[in-house]
C-alpha cells in the first residue's frame, strides 16, 4: 500500500459498511460490558486497520478517564496506566471538546499531551486517532486507535471512524444499562436474602430461650448467606474485665473453649469489640496483635479470619457475636454490617434470656425465702423485743445504733443465752437492708459435710443425693443480712471460702465453676474464745480479723441483775397469754431469789424457769420453785466462800465468789453426769450450754477431769 494514499479506497467501502452492519447486529445482542468489549476487539478488524485500540470511559465519581479495553497486535514496551487524569489524557480532551483528535505523525516531542505521547512513541506508535464515544446525548468517553505507520488515517477517514464509534457507543450504553440493571437486581436479591435472614433470626429469637439453641439456629441461617466455620456467643461479666462463653457452634471441629469459660477483655477481638462498641474484622489472625491465651487455641483450631460484633441493647453492651472461618479474608465490612444487624436482634434475645434467668433466680429466691420465713414463723423465738433498762444494756444498744446503718461486719460475743440473735436482728432492722431478708444459720447445728452446701448452695449432681440445684443461705440473703451463729464451729477447711465471701462478696456453688456475686451484710456470733482458737490453730487469724471489725460483747445475765425483774414480768405475761392463764403478782421473795441466782444459762435459762413457773401456777400469783432456787444459791455461795478463803488476797472478793460459785456449779453437774459433756443427758445439756461453750468455760475455770 502506497504511503500517500488512504487506507480506505472507494472500492473497499461496501465491504467495510457490510462489516459495520454486521458489527451493529452483533453488538445489539451483547449484554455485559466485558463480553461486549471482547467481541468488539474482533469485529473492528474488518472495518478499521489498526495495531492497537482502546476504549476509555469517563468516571464521573473521580473525574478521570478509565481504560476498559486495550487490543493490540504489537508488544507493549511501556505499560499504560488504567486510570488517566483528564488534563493529561488525549481521551479526556476528546470527551470535553467532543472533537476527534487525529495525529498523523506522532513525535516524542509532542507538546499537547507530552506524557502520553512519549509513552506511545516509546511503543512505536506513529499515528493516533481518538473519537468521542456517545449514545443518546450521553457522553461516555472516547474510542482510540493507534498505528505503527505514519499517516495511517486521513481527515476523510474520520467519518467512517465516527460511524464505527457511534455504533460502539450504543453498544456500550446498552451494556452499561444492562450491568446497572444486573447490579440492581443482584442488590435486590441480596437485600431479599438479608431480609429473609433477619426474619429467620427474629423467628429464632422468639422460639429459643436457651442461648446455646439460639446460636445454633442462627448459625445455620447465617451459613446460607455468610459462610463460616465457627460461631460463638460471649457475654460481659459484671466486673467489666472479662467475657464468659455462653454458647459455641463449631461443627466437626474441636472447640478451643467450653461453655462457661472466662477470658479477659484485653488481647482478643471480642474484648476489642466490646470496648470500642464497633465491629472488628480480622482478615488474617495475628497472635502478635491479639495476645490473649485463648487466641492460641483459636489459631490451633484452624481459624484464620473472623468478625466480632458487639451486642448492644438500650445503650448497654451485653457481649459479642463472633464468627470465624478457616479461610483468610473471609469477611468484609459489608458482612460486618449484616452481622451487626443480626447482633441487634440477638441482643434482644440475650437481654430476654438474662431477664428470664434473673426472674427464675428471684423466683427461686422468693420461694426459698417463703419457706425460710414459714419456718421462722413456726419456730419459737427467745423473745420478741429487747427487755432491760440497765446501764450495760443501754451501752450495748448505743453501739448497735452506731454500727447498724453501716455495712460493716459485726461480731457479737457472749455466753449462750445472752440474746446474740436478738442483737443481730436489731442491727438488721436499724439498717438500710431492713426491707430485705435476715437469714439465720446456726453453724453448730449443721453437720460438717453439709455446711458448705447450706452456706453456698450446690448444683444438681454435685454429690450423692443432690437431685436438684439449691441456692445457699448467702444467695438467699442477697441485698440483705446473714446471721452466722456459732461461727467458731465452722470447720477449718471451710473458713477460706467464708473469708473470700467476706472480702470479695463472691463464691462458687458446690459442684460449679460459675462465680456467684452477692451483696450481703454479715453479722456473726460466738460464745467461743476465738483468740484462744486462733492461738491453737483451730481458727484462721485472717478470718477472725475480718469478722472482728466491730465487736459487740453481751454481758451474762448475772451482770445485769437490775434487768431481771423486767425480764421476769415479760416472760410471765408471754407464757400466761399462751397458756390462757392470769398472772397478776410475783412474790417479792421469789423475785429476790431470782435476782441473786447466778444463771449459768443466762436469759434462756430464766425464760425456761418462768415458763415452768407459769405451768405450775394455780392462781394469779406466779409460783416459782423458791426452795430449789435457794438451795442452788446457797450451794453456790458456800462454794464461793470456800474458794474465797483459799484464794490470794490480790483478787477482788466479790468477783472471786461469783467465779467460784460458777465453778462449783459446773463441777457438781459434771459429777452428776459422770463427766459426760455432750449428748442429751450430758452436762452441757443440763447446763443449757453448747458442748464447745462448756469446754471453753471449763478451761477458763480451770476444771479438768480427775484421773
Amino acid at each position: 500500500m502506497d504511503d500517500d494514499k488512504p487506507i480506505y479506497r472507494t472500492e473497499a467501502l461496501p465491504r467495510q459498511y457490510q462489516a459495520l452492519l454486521d458489527m451493529s447486529k452483533l453488538l445489539a445482542t451483547q449484554q455485559g460490558l466485558a463480553a461486549l468489549l471482547r467481541e468488539l476487539a474482533q469485529q473492528l478488524r474488518p472495518i478499521v486497520e489498526f495495531d492497537s485500540s482502546a476504549i476509555l470511559l469517563y468516571d464521573s465519581a473521580r473525574n478521570l478517564m478509565r481504560v476498559h479495553l486495550v487490543e493490540t497486535d504489537v508488544p507493549i514496551r511501556v505499560q499504560f496506566p488504567n486510570e488517566l487524569p483528564m488534563d493529561v489524557a488525549p481521551g479526556g480532551w476528546v470527551w470535553k471538546t467532543q472533537q476527534p483528535l487525529l495525529i498523523s505523525k506522532l513525535m516524542a516531542e509532542e507538546t499537547k499531551f507530552p506524557q502520553i505521547m512519549r509513552m506511545l512513541h516509546a511503543n512505536g506508535v506513529r499515528s493516533y486517532c481518538a473519537l468521542p464515544l456517545n449514545s443518546a446525548g450521553r457522553h461516555l468517553g472516547a474510542l482510540a486507535f493507534t498505528h505503527l505507520k505514519e499517516d495511517a488515517w486521513r481527515e476523510d477517514d474520520l467519518e467512517l471512524l465516527q460511524q464505527v464509534t457511534n455504533q460502539v457507543g450504543i453498544a456500550v450504553e446498552n451494556a452499561l444499562n444492562f450491568e446497572s440493571a444486573q447490579t440492581a437486581q443482584q442488590q435486590l436479591a441480596r437485600e431479599r436474602d438479608r431480609s429473609r435472614l433477619l426474619l429467620e433470626v427474629n423467628n429464632a429469637v422468639v422460639s429459643h430461650l436457651a442461648l446455646s439453641d439460639l446460636l445454633k439456629s442462627i448459625s445455620t441461617c447465617l451459613r446460607r448467606i455468610l459462610p463460616h466455620d465457627f460461631a460463638g456467643l460471649a457475654l460481659c461479666e459484671p466486673n467489666g474485665r472479662e467475657l464468659r462463653v455462653h454458647a459455641m457452634a463449631f461443627p466437626g471441629q474441636r472447640d478451643f473453649a467450653e461453655t462457661g469459660d472466662l477470658f479477659p477483655m484485653e488481647g482478643n477481638p471480642s474484648g476489642l469489640a466490646v470496648m470500642t462498641r464497633q465491629s472488628v474484622v480480622i482478615r488474617r489472625l495475628d497472635l502478635t496483635e491479639f495476645r490473649a491465651e485463648v487466641m492460641k487455641g483459636v489459631a490451633a483450631s484452624g481459624i484464620k479470619s473472623g468478625c466480632c460484633v458487639p451486642l448492644i441493647s438500650h445503650e448497654r453492651v451485653l457481649g459479642t457475636l463472633d464468627v470465624g472461618s478457616m479461610q483468610e479474608s473471609a469477611f468484609t465490612e459489608d458482612d460486618a454490617e449484616l452481622l451487626t444487624q443480626v447482633g441487634g436482634q440477638i441482643a434482644i434475645a440475650v437481654e430476654n434470656a438474662l431477664a428470664f434467668r434473673e426472674i427464675e433466680v428471684l423466683k427461686n429466691q422468693l420461694h426459698e425465702e417463703k419457706l425460710y420465713l414459714e419456718d421462722e414463723l413456726r419456730s419459737q423465738h427467745n423473745f420478741e423485743e429487747i427487755i432491760g433498762e440497765g446501764t450495760t444494756l443501754k451501752r450495748i444498744l448505743k453501739q448497735v445504733e452506731t454500727v447498724a446503718p453501716t455495712d460493716s461486719t459485726v461480731l457479737i460475743r457472749g455466753e449462750t443465752g445472752t440474746g446474740k440473735e436478738l442483737i443481730a436482728r436489731a442491727i438488721h432492722n436499724l439498717s438500710a437492708r431492713r426491707e430485705r431478708t435476715l437469714v439465720k444459720l446456726n453453724c453448730a447445728a449443721i453437720p460438717t459435710g453439709l455446711l458448705e452446701s447450706e452456706l453456698f448452695g450446690h448444683e444438681k449432681g454435685a454429690f450423692t443425693g443432690a437431685i436438684a440445684q439449691r441456692i445457699g443461705r448467702f444467695e438467699l440473703a442477697h441485698r440483705g443480712t446473714i446471721f452466722l451463729d456459732e461461727v467458731g464451729d465452722i470447720p477449718l477447711e471451710l473458713q477460706p471460702k467464708l473469708l473470700r465471701v467476706l472480702q470479695e462478696q463472691e463464691f462458687e456453688r458446690l459442684g460449679s465453676t460459675r462465680t456467684q456475686r452477692v451483696d450481703v451484710r454479715v453479722v456473726a456470733a460466738t460464745n467461743c474464745d476465738l483468740e484462744e482458737m486462733v492461738a491453737d490453730k483451730h481458727f484462721r487469724s485472717d478470718l477472725f480479723y475480718r469478722l472482728n471489725v466491730f465487736p459487740v460483747t453481751l454481758p451474762p445475765l448475772r451482770e445485769r441483775s437490775e434487768d431481771i425483774p423486767l425480764l421476769v414480768r415479760f416472760f410471765a405475761q408471754k407464757f400466761a397469754q399462751r397458756m390462757r392463764k392470769r398472772i397478776e403478782a410475783i412474790p417479792t421473795e421469789a423475785l429476790s431469789v431470782l435476782i441473786h441466782y447466778h444463771w449459768p444459762g443466762n436469759i434462756r435459762e430464766l425464760e425456761n424457769v418462768i415458763e415452768r413457773a407459769v405451768i405450775l401456777s394455780r392462781g394469779p400469783e406466779l409460783e416459782i420453785p423458791v426452795n430449789e432456787m435457794k438451795a442452788q444459791v446457797k450451794s453456790a455461795a458456800s462454794a464461793a466462800s470456800t474458794a474465797s478463803t483459799a484464794s490470794t488476797a490480790s483478787h477482788n472478793s466479790g468477783d472471786l465468789t461469783l467465779e467460784a460459785a460458777e465453778r462449783e456449779h459446773v463441777l457438781r453437774v459434771l459429777r452428776e453426769t459422770d463427766w459426760v459433756v455432750s449428748g442429751p443427758t450430758g452436762a452441757a445439756a443440763r447446763l443449757g450450754l453448747n458442748r464447745s461453750t462448756l469446754q471453753s468455760r471449763m478451761r477458763k475455770l480451770g476444771i479438768t477431769r480427775p484421773r
